[in-house]
């Protein structure tokens, strides 16, 4: 017995001390943030400043070398996600995850997302092919190194390839695809025009808030004659423009602040992930001295501010995105892909092209389900044209000077299309919604609603609506800028933009608080920011308490904080009637298609009350009834799931998710990164949920990804925050240690004045030139 416990304390000793040493072994993955390194590609000395947040400020003598230092630092920190973000856009994740990743890959390589980054290439000009191919020469110095890399790479036995120019494009192509849905509202219509007439359909797919809905052909006798399949499995997915939160940026000029100089808020709404999206640099060199949000992989300031402006990015959601019925027989374009799987045999695919674009109903079952026997559906997307120099304009923002050298810089972003608003310290505001939005022809019935006949040319796009001609303004007379995905053209706009603005709400509250202070400075900006009051729940919630009256939420004022009861019980009420309301209607389709949709219930109870009625059963239901029955319900709900303890902030909890660890409870729970959070879909400071996830109904999924406020009175007073920590590295202080100060409204300093950065305390690493 003695012997048997000698033995098991000496393997609890030497589990201990393997767990010790690899703990100290990958602590030599974090970053080199002092002394010297020596790299081959570099022209001249750079200075690197790491302040107290992690934020490297570079110092370089040419645009080149700048950017080679932004690929090294980016690699210092990121590599993983890197890593896993050029995989994603190249369909190469079964490489390192095995045969669970195929569908990824298989509908990446039909996108063909790496072929077109290589084409998109061939058309910049010099200067950007030299800065991308600098920013790649830095990721490689970096590898060069044989550095001790971060533990994702230990753990599932990668080795990271050279970056390339290319890798860059691929990422940035994701996120244009992440900020594009318009693809899955057609399959959405040609779906339900199985089973709902064209009328329930547009009353489901709500239009714009005093819009008339468009006027397209009956899709049940558009597609009559084409036999349907059948694939009982498929899952039908519409992103809701009405629930998924896009961005925030709001500018007023000189006359509405304290200051008399403009004043600029920027919030991009993205996906929390872990690490999350963005990353922050200062890079200074000559005609250069910006510092912002950056997408690892990705060399270009996006969000932020130099010496004389500040931008901000929201997505216009304009429609980019058009599929087509094409008839099966007719000659495809046809290329073979060999798709390595890690653990098995490599697959072969052929992916197939019309004149149109990627035949994706070949590898997905979700399109394939709807599409018609006969036929297959093609996919055309502005960011698969070849001549997309959306990248070209990511370097010549940060140095634009002012309103014109702006507007020339936004002239090369093409996709997805984006609302840059504008500030200098001149004194001028203004926004430009840049990006190619196709001109569909007057014969066009069918607007880019819904799958086109693909042998109708009618249907086929004419050109882009020129630049000149896009939205934009520029000094407005009341002083301001509002975006918030809402709709920014006025009502004899000549072109199409969309039909799926999202719904005012944000832009409408945010309008109230600018309206609610004389004069703006910092502070109140900050402030905005962080507003949590839902004009959507305030306008719903009367109705919602006359038809079943509710002690609790009598008194409440709508306000979505994240230690009170209140937004939690109406949340899940509102999730309850939701299914009672729609599930009937939407069969298959409703579990992916449920989400909160207030155009929708608005209208709903506001006169459409037919859909209140369960086409399953012979009684007649009332929109009363299915309020208070969904109250009972969802009542009980939260009850099984969190007692009696009630707080909004614990089950809206911002979880940020690694990839691909996330899966994995135990590796989720060292890797992703939650805080408790407030606010709803359409609140200033907004947070999505996802109804349809049993396990986390309520939990925010796409937030405010990135805080910024840009004082160009004083542009060293700008402050900004992303939602996690600089470093992608779990073992770094830095890996979550913005979360905590973001979910309370918090901010770090935008500081790029180097006496006073170096007064505050840094870090200095130098890069030197290998000879």
């Amino acid at each position: 017995m003695r012997l048997a416990l000698r033995v098991l304390g000496l393997l609890v000793l030497l589990l201990c001390v393997a767990g010790a040493g690899a703990y100290l072994y990958l602590r030599q993955s974090l970053p080199k943030t002092a002394g010297e390194v020596r790299l081959a590609g570099l022209g001249a000395t750079v200075e690197v400043l790491r302040d107290r947040h992690g934020i490297p400020h570079i110092y370089a003598a040419s645009l080149e070398d700048a950017h080679f230092a932004l690929g090294f630092v980016h690699a210092q920190d990121r590599l993983w996600q890197m890593e896993m973000n050029r995989r994603i856009g190249s369909g190469r994740l079964a490489e390192i995850l095995g045969p669970a990743a195929l569908e990824t890959d298989r509908f990446m390589r039909t996108l063909g997302l790496r072929r077109v980054a290589e084409a998109n290439l061939q058309h910049y000009d010099a200067e950007t092919r030299r800065l991308l191919d600098a920013y790649a020469g830095g990721v490689n110095a970096f590898l060069a190194q044989s550095p001790v890399l971060p533990p994702e790479f230990w753990l599932l036995g990668v080795t990271p390839e050279p970056w390339s120019a290319a890798d860059s494009i691929v990422w940035s192509k994701v996120m244009a695809w992440d900020l594009g849905g318009n693809w899955r509202s057609e399959l959405l219509r040609l779906r339900l025009s199985r089973t709902l007439p064209l009328e329930r359909i547009q009353e489901f797919l709500a239009p714009y808030p005093g819009d008339a809905y468009p006027r397209i052909p009956d899709l049940k006798a558009l597609y009559s004659g084409m036999e349907k399949r059948l694939l009982p499995n498929a899952v039908f997915s519409h992103l809701d423009p009405d629930a998924t939160p896009g961005s925030n940026s709001w500018v007023v000029s000189g006359a509405r602040s304290a200051s008399g100089k403009p004043l600029l808020a920027a919030d991009p709404h993205l996906g929390l992930t872990a690490p999350p999206v963005w990353y922050f640099p200062h890079l200074h060199a000559p005609g250069l001295d910006a510092i912002g949000g950056t997408l690892p992989g990705v060399p270009a300031i996006l969000v932020g501010r130099n010496d004389r402006i500040a931008w901000g990015l929201t997505n216009t959601g304009a429609d980019v995105q058009d599929l087509y019925l094409e008839k099966l027989g007719l000659p495809f374009t046809q290329l073979e892909e060999t798709i390595k799987v890690k653990g098995g045999a490599d697959e072969r695919l052929t992916v197939r092209r019309s004149r149109h674009g990627p035949l994706i109903s070949d590898i997905s079952k979700t399109v394939l389900e709807a599409t018609p026997r006969g036929y297959a559906l093609a996919l055309r997307w502005t960011a698969l044209e070849p001549h997309d120099l959306t990248m070209q304009a990511g370097f010549k923002i940060a140095r634009a000077r002012d309103w014109n050298e702006f507007l020339a810089a936004a002239r090369a972003l093409h996709a997805p299309p984006q609302s840059a608003s504008y500030a200098d310290v001149d004194g001028n505001i203004g926004f430009i919604a840049a990006g190619r939005v196709p001109v569909r022809k007057r014969a066009n019935d069918l607007r880019g609603l819904a799958p086109a006949p693909g042998w109708d040319e009618r249907y086929d796009w004419t050109g882009y609506v020129p630049f000149e001609a896009l939205p934009r303004a520029f000094n407005p007379p009341g002083g301001s800028v509002i975006l918030a995905n809402h709709k920014i053209v006025p009502p004899k706009y000549p072109h199409h933009i969309t039909y799926e603005w999202q719904a005012p709400y944000r832009a409408r509250r945010i309008e109230e608080l600018l309206s609610k202070t004389e004069k703006h400075d910092a502070a109140s900006f900050q402030r905005m920011h962080a507003d949590v009051v839902s004009i959507a729940v305030r306008e719903l919630l009367p109705r919602f308490l006359a038809a079943q009256p509710h002690k609790r939420l009598a008194a409440w004022d709508a306000t979505m904080t994240a230690d009170s009861a209140e937004p939690l019980i109406m949340a899940a009420w509102w999730r309850e009637f939701a299914r009672a309301l729609y599930a009937d209607e939407l069969g298959a389709a409703f579990r992916a298609n449920w989400s909160a949709r207030a155009v929708f219930i608005h209208n709903v109870l506001s006169g459409q009350s037919h859909w209140c009625d369960d086409v399953r059963t012979p009684a007649v239901e009332t929109c009363d009834g299915l309020l208070a029955a969904s109250l009972e319900k969802s009542t009980e709900d939260l009850q099984k799931r969190y007692g009696s303890d009630l707080k909004w902030g614990e089950a809206h909890v911002a979880r940020h998710r690694h990839r691909p660890f996330t899966r994995e409870p135990w590796l989720a729970r060292i890797f992703d990164i939650r805080v408790p959070s407030a606010g709803d879909a359409y609140t200033v400071n907004a947070g999505a949920v996802d109804f349809n996830d049993e396990a986390e109904p309520f939990a925010s999924r796409h937030a405010p990804s990135l805080r910024a406020v840009s004082d160009l009175a004083d542009p060293q007073a700008s402050v900004f925050i992303h939602s996690g920590g600089q470093s992608g590295n779990p073992l770094s202080a830095h890996y979550r240690n913005f979360a905590a100060a973001w979910a309370r409204g918090e901010y770090v300093p935008m500081l790029t004045e180097r006496r006073r950065l170096e007064a505050d305390g840094v870090q200095r690493l130098v890069l030197e030139p290998r000879k």
